[in-house]
């Protein structure tokens, strides 16, 4: 069975900041649902999939499989330090 997002992690606001000052551009990708990652993010021509959980937060069976299937980049981020390594700035 399908689920749809119902909330986001609490740090995830926090990340999308950390990034859009980095000079990123963020599309909020939560209110898709079915498994698709949170976040698409764009930093000098390339795009970057990520999937925000906090410290002890894990996929969703939805999450798993979209992650397994997907045949391009999608990454999991726990912070602004992760997300911004991710696109190579830190």
């Amino acid at each position: 069975m399908t689920r749809y997002a119902a909330k986001t992690d609490a740090n995830q606001q926090k990340i999308i900041d950390a990034l859009r000052a980095a000079g990123a551009t963020v599309e909020c990708l939560s209110a898709v649902g079915s498994g698709c990652p949170d976040i698409a993010v764009g930093y000098q021509g390339f795009t970057y999939f990520m999937e925000v959980k906090t410290n002890k937060g894990k996929l969703t069976p939805d999450q798993v499989e979209w992650h397994a299937s997907w045949r391009g980049q999608v990454a999991i981020v726990r912070s602004v330090d992760e997300a911004l390594e991710l696109i190579g700035v830190m």
